[in-house]
C-alpha cells in the first residue's frame, strides 16, 4: 500500500539476524501516524516491547520479552481514521487512534453515520494528545473565529485531528467555504508555516512533537492558548476533548503554559485476533522490559502506564478485547 511506510524496528532486525528455526513467526502490523508526530515513535516502542522473534534470546538471558514468535512492525500511516478502517478490514492487526474517532467509527455515528466498524476492540488507553494550534512567532488570535479568511492546515484526511477540528471551527462560524484549508501532515504543515505559505495549523499529538521542536528552534512559532469558556464549548461539541495543558518550556520560545483541549490515544486491535494472542501482547505491553523502553523513548512514553490503561475506556462504548480484559482482571486492575 503506497501510503504506508514500514518501520521494521529492532524486533524485525533481530528476526533476520538469527538462523531459521522450527517456530513460525507471527507478523503483527501496528498503524501509527506521520514520522514527525507522536504515534510513529510510540508505535515503534510498543512494537519493540511486544516482539520476541523466533530464535531470539530468552527474556531472562537479556533477550526480548514480548510474545514468543511475534514480530511486530510499526507502520507510518495517516493516523486514526485510516488505522481504525484498516483494523476493521484486516489490513492491520492493530493501530493507534484517538478515542473520539474510535467511538464514532465503532458506533457509526457523526461523520461515520451508517458505517459501523464493529470489529474494533480496545487494548489500552495510552496518553493524552494535546491539540496544538500553531502560528508564526508573535502571531495570536482571540478565538477560532479569527481563522476565517486565513490559510489553515487542518491535518491529513484520514486523521482524527481533522475530524475534530472541522467540528470545532464550525462552532465559531469557520468552514471550508470561508477559509483556505490545507490537508497536510505535521511535517508538511511546519514546513509551510515556516515558508509563509499557511497562517496556522492544527495538530493533536503528545508533546513534544518533533516537527514543532525543530520549527520552534529555527523559525520560531507561537501556540494558541484557549480560554476556559472556549475549552468548555469544545468539550460540549466533542466530548472526548477535555481541558489540558502544554507546559511552558516544552517548545523553544513558548515560555507560558498553553491551555488546550486533549483527547486520549488508544491502542486498538481487531476482534478477529485470538484471546491468547491479545492476552500475551497486553501482558508484554506492561512488563518491566517494555516499561524501560517507554521510559527511555519519546517523552510521552512515561505517561503510558498500566494504572491509567483503563481510564475512560468503560465510558467510551468500545469493548475491551477479551484477551486484554483477561490480563487486567488477573492483574487486579479490573473487577
Amino acid at each position: 500500500m503506497n501510503m504506508i511506510k514500514t518501520l521494521a524496528g529492532i524486533a524485525l532486525a533481530g528476526a533476520l539476524a538469527v538462523p531459521a528455526v522450527a517456530q513460525d513467526p507471527t507478523f503483527f502490523r501496528i498503524g501509527t501516524g506521520g514520522a514527525g508526530g507522536t504515534y510513529f515513535p510510540i508505535g515503534g516502542t510498543i512494537a519493540n516491547g511486544i516482539s520476541a522473534p523466533p530464535g531470539s534470546r530468552a527474556c531472562d538471558d537479556g533477550g526480548q520479552c514480548g510474545v514468543p514468535g511475534l514480530i511486530a512492525i510499526a507502520q507510518s500511516t495517516t493516523a486514526s481514521v485510516f488505522n481504525n478502517a484498516a483494523v476493521q478490514n484486516g489490513e492491520l492487526e492493530a493501530g493507534l487512534a484517538a478515542a473520539d474517532v474510535t467511538r464514532s467509527m465503532y458506533l457509526g455515528e457523526g461523520k461515520f453515520e451508517g458505517k459501523e466498524h464493529p470489529k474494533l476492540r480496545i487494548v489500552a488507553n495510552l496518553y493524552p494528545e494535546d491539540l496544538h494550534l500553531v502560528m508564526p512567532a508573535g502571531a495570536s488570535i482571540n478565538d477560532l473565529g479569527d481563522l476565517a479568511g486565513k490559510r489553515v492546515g487542518i491535518a491529513q484526511a484520514g486523521s482524527g485531528t481533522q475530524v475534530a477540528v472541522l467540528q470545532m471551527l464550525e462552532a465559531w462560524g469557520v468552514t471550508r467555504d470561508n477559509m483556505e484549508e490545507a490537508e497536510l501532515n505535521n511535517s508538511q504543515s511546519a514546513e509551510r508555516l515556516a515558508d509563509g505559505q499557511i497562517d496556522a495549523y492544527f495538530y493533536a499529538a503528545g508533546w513534544p512533537v518533533a516537527a514543532m521542536v525543530q520549527l520552534s528552534s529555527t523559525k520560531g512559532m507561537s501556540l494558541h492558548s484557549f480560554s476556559e469558556a472556549d475549552l468548555a464549548k469544545i468539550n460540549e461539541i466533542v466530548p472526548a476533548y477535555i481541558p489540558s495543558k502544554i507546559p511552558g518550556g516544552v517548545y523553544e520560545g513558548v515560555d507560558e503554559d498553553i491551555m488546550t483541549p486533549a483527547v486520549s490515544a488508544m491502542l486498538v486491535v481487531s476482534s478477529d485476533l485470538s484471546e491468547e494472542l491479545v492476552y500475551g501482547l497486553t501482558k508484554a505491553l506492561w512488563n518491566d522490559n517494555t516499561r524501560k523502553l517507554l521510559d527511555n523513548g519519546h517523552a510521552k512514553g512515561k505517561q503510558i502506564t498500566a494504572e491509567t490503561a483503563l481510564d475512560g475506556v468503560a465510558a467510551l462504548g468500545v469493548p475491551l478485547h477479551p484477551g486484554a480484559e483477561k490480563f487486567y482482571k488477573e492483574a487486579g486492575l479490573l473487577k
